[in-house]
């Protein structure tokens, strides 16, 4: 890992790809529902997000049925 990624490196894993595949859901339906853009859910999807607000995170786990600790994991 490049001292870049270290930095960047929060210790949490966003499994939001794994729980889409689960529901056989697509980034593109997920974020028709939640209103979130496209580009913001694949940031957060590929663990590249610094930081996501509540009601982002509450409307992705009322669309997916889920809970937060079910898309949100820690990595260490």
């Amino acid at each position: 890992m490049s001292p870049a990624e270290e930095d960047e490196a929060s210790g949490i894993h966003c499994r939001l790809d794994e729980l889409l595949a689960e529901r056989g859901m697509t980034l593109t339906g997920l974020s028709g529902i939640v209103g979130v853009s496209i580009v913001n859910l694949s940031v957060l999807k590929n663990d590249r997000a610094r930081a996501i607000r509540y009601s982002t995170l509450s409307a992705i786990c009322r669309a997916l049925d889920c809970e937060v600790g079910d898309l949100l994991v820690r990595a260490d």
